[in-house]
């Protein structure tokens, strides 16, 4: 349900909503629906029309869900309106190699059967995920939606944040939330920088049908020019999201679809018999951006608008629902206590609670595309050699599953079993 246009001026502590949340994709529907459970309530603003955030068609987008993050949307009730259409995640095999040439004689089999608590994680299409947290947010009152608007300005006072959208529709809050992606307008308005860097790769991303079953396994192929996940979907169907550089990703994005197979085949192998496209293909550039500062005077960045990594160990978007689960509960805990939700030191506690780990995921994950992303001899031969050693030491392969599945660290109690 959209707002109708305001056109009163705020006076004092009137406000719309207790949050405001710029971006209705999937982490600012997400903290809505987790503010609610504490008797919060939320303004979600998505510069989308309704329409095209409901659509039902297969587009061959979908996410890697660890087990943690699964967790949440239990927790909040969303699993139920979407485990039908999940793939379950069991195993996780690793390999490095050439196009053409196969992997090499040393892996990783990160098995779910060593773990007790189930797969590492579900494999989910963005349809099916994106549908049902906007029915739970229609399902909740203290939860407005405004579809096909954005934000043009943001003002901050003792009291509140108030926003003006391009419709002039202006909107007053306790707290602002930036759920608007790497180039999140929330975070510049606020003069909050950016730290990264681009990798001079883009990925290639779309659905490939195949004619054997994938038993729910997830393969990570490393190639000189990046990695390629084949990661399972219901029925004989596989994600994949595939680096290559700039150059060849722009070449082989401007194939017809039976020569994108062509060049996919010798990287994709013949291990799942013939394959086929299902649905459009998408790219996108690959980079690291960090936000300098996840807060500031009454505002929070979430997901990518606060740190976006690269897809390689394919832990973004699960990054962003440990933001969602840690920003709810200080602000639960808070709220609890009887202070200013927006307070600077309420939020300083969110940014303490994510920065280091944030930051961890984003040196593990260019270390290793730096280390794998290459055809130095030297380099392959320590790494493959590496990979050989760790799938001989079970507790340290136990804990690469662990890391995977999203189970390590200080986990916000929404991601607790």
């Amino acid at each position: 349900m959209d707002n109708p246009a305001r056109t009163d001026i705020f006076k004092g502590m009137e406000h719309d909503s207790d949050i405001l949340i710029v971006g209705g994709g999937l982490n600012g529907p997400l903290l809505a629906l987790a503010a609610a459970r504490s008797g919060l309530s939320s303004t979600v603003i998505d510069a989308l029309p309704a329409a095209t955030r409901t659509q039902d068609g297969f587009n061959g987008k979908s996410y890697a869900l660890a087990l943690a993050s699964v967790r949440l949307l239990r927790n909040l009730g969303i699993w139920d309106r979407v485990a039908d259409n999940a793939q379950p995640m069991l195993d996780i095999k690793v390999s490095d190699g050439r196009p053409g040439e196969g992997p090499a004689p040393f892996f990783l089999h990160f098995d779910h059967a060593e773990i007790e608590e189930g797969p590492m994680g579900h494999m989910l299409e963005d349809r099916f995920l994106r549908r049902a947290l906007i029915e739970a947010m229609d399902d909740v009152p203290q939860i407005t939606q405004v579809s096909g608007d954005s934000v043009t300005a943001q003002d901050v006072d003792k009291t509140g944040v108030t926003v003006t959208l391009a419709s002039e529709q202006i909107l007053r809050g306790r707290l602002l939330v930036g759920a608007d992606g790497r180039g999140s307008g929330t975070a510049a308005r606020a003069g909050i920088r950016r730290t990264g860097w681009r990798y001079g790769q883009t990925a290639l991303v779309a659905a490939i049908e195949h004619a054997l079953p994938h038993h729910g396994v997830a393969h990570q192929f490393f190639m000189p020019s990046g990695p390629l996940a084949i990661l399972p979907l219901p029925g004989n169907v596989s994600s994949i999201v595939w680096s290559e550089t700039d150059a060849t990703a722009a070449r082989f994005a401007a194939l017809s679809d039976e020569d994108f197979l062509e060049v996919l085949r010798p990287r994709f192998g013949d291990f799942r018999g013939e394959i086929t496209l299902r649905g459009a293909r998408y790219t996108y550039p690959l980079s690291l951006s960090i936000a300098n500062s996840f807060v500031s005077d009454r505002l929070a960045l979430i997901g990518d608008a606060a740190h976006g990594v690269h897809p390689i160990a394919g832990q973004g978007l699960n990054a962003g629902l440990r933001d969602v689960a840690a920003l709810a509960q200080v602000l639960h805990e808070a709220g609890h206590r009887g202070e200013d939700i927006a307070a600077a030191d309420v939020l300083e506690r969110y940014q303490q609670w994510r920065r280091f780990d944030t930051t961890t995921l984003a040196m593990a994950t260019d270390m290793t595309n730096r280390l794998f992303s290459n055809d130095n001899p030297l380099l392959r031969a320590a790494r493959d050699l590496g990979m050989g050693a760790i799938g001989h030491m079970p507790a340290l392969r136990r804990g690469f599953i662990r890391e995977a599945a999203g189970l390590t660290g200080d986990l916000p109690a929404l991601m607790r079993a």
